[in-house]
């Protein structure tokens, strides 16, 4: 499954990042020339040669970001990148009595508003204090699905037709039947819905409204993130639609409205035309960006990054058919009473200028 602000249904790529170990080296100035499998043995914990000359065969290997064999030989400064992937691990899902804020039920389906800092699904480096485990412990007989990603075992996500990531709050719909499930699935595959997102970025957005089209894929060279590739080349199409809601001297509030739902996707995209979101800890969003260089400034901005742990991103609007009646009904979520005082701080920056 899939990492970002909404990835819907395509749940192997989030696997895929937890599933796999990565690695990048720089060989040292005084290395001789070696096979690059007997030299990635002593700097690779666990990994046999035949494991090494596997991954090579199948491409993930990389010297200067090309695909190498395993005859290779290594040379000083060579920049070698490697996916592994880790050993199998059955994942057991335990119910756990975890406080959900929901904002609407009936007997086919739940809205809840997701708060930061909580994982979606139990995943390799995240075994509990998801929301599927507080889901399981609220609600009983969720319809579940089910995906076989890479080596591991089966990995089951019940109620969930979509997901936020971590870090990123706001409001999601969940399936307690398998009618509904089957339904919203199918409409999130066919972009039968409408989400919004607010998001705080860096700098001032020129335009008051735009549209950002470009594919999106893992980053070649760093496999935890994403960028955007020319189309074609690599990703998936994706395509964001923005307004500026708010300017705030050196940062922007904008809504954001997804065309497509692709990994990261409004934080890829915003940073693809210099507007990196406010916080963000994968993407350079947690250092000062914009503004100036006195030492009250960095403070102010410290004292906001505190209020968040991670990119200020809200799923703030999500409009979906009903699975049952049909009819299209819309739920929106409050802003976390961090992501919101960090606004009236910058208001207040921009009113009295005192920071400066």
């Amino acid at each position: 499954m899939i990492e970002e602000e909404v990835d819907d249904l395509d749940f192997n790529t989030d696997e895929e990042q937890e599933l796999y170990e990565h690695f990048h080296i720089i060989v040292e100035k005084g290395q001789e020339l070696l096979r690059i499998d007997k030299y990635l043995m002593t700097r690779v914990k666990n990994a046999t040669r035949t494991k090494l000359q596997n991954a090579a065969d199948l491409g993930s290997i990389l010297v200067n970001d090309k695909p190498i064999k395993s005859n290779y030989k290594v040379k000083p400064f060579d920049v070698i990148s490697i996916v592994l992937p880790h050993p199998p691990r059955a994942i057991e899902l335990l119910p756990e009595n975890i406080p959900l804020d929901i904002i609407y039920e009936d007997e086919a389906i739940v809205l809840i508003n997701k708060p930061a800092n909580m994982v979606v699904h139990p995943g390799f480096g995240n075994y509990s204090g998801t929301l599927v485990n507080a889901l399981l412990y609220h609600f009983k007989n969720l319809p579940d699905s089910k995906t076989q990603v890479g080596e591991a075992l089966e990995i089951s996500r019940p109620g969930l037709v979509h997901r936020l990531d971590k870090h990123t709050t706001g409001v999601m719909v969940i399936a307690k039947q398998e009618n509904a499930m089957v339904k919203l699935a199918k409409d999130f595959f066919d972009r039968r819905l409408e989400r919004k997102y607010w998001a705080l970025v860096w700098g001032n957005v020129e335009e008051n409204s735009g549209t950002i089209t470009g594919h999106i894929g893992r980053d070649l060279r760093d496999r935890k993130v994403f960028r955007v590739f020319p189309d074609g080349e690599h990703g998936k199409h994706a395509v964001t639609h923005y307004k500026v809601l708010e300017r705030l001297g050196y940062v922007t509030l904008v809504e954001c409205k997804l065309e497509t739902g692709r990994t990261h996707q409004i934080r890829v995209h915003m940073k693809s035309i210099g507007h990196i979101l406010f916080n963000d800890l994968e993407y350079g969003g947690d250092r000062v960006l914009k503004g100036t260089t006195h030492s009250k400034y960095k403070q102010f901005v410290e004292n906001c990054f505190k209020l968040i742990p991670g990119q200020a991103l809200h799923a703030k609007t999500l409009g979906i058919h009903h699975p049952v009646s049909g009819q299209f009904i819309q739920f929106e979520s409050a802003l976390p009473i961090g992501f919101n005082a960090i606004l009236n701080k910058w208001r207040s920056y921009i009113e009295n200028r005192e920071i400066e």
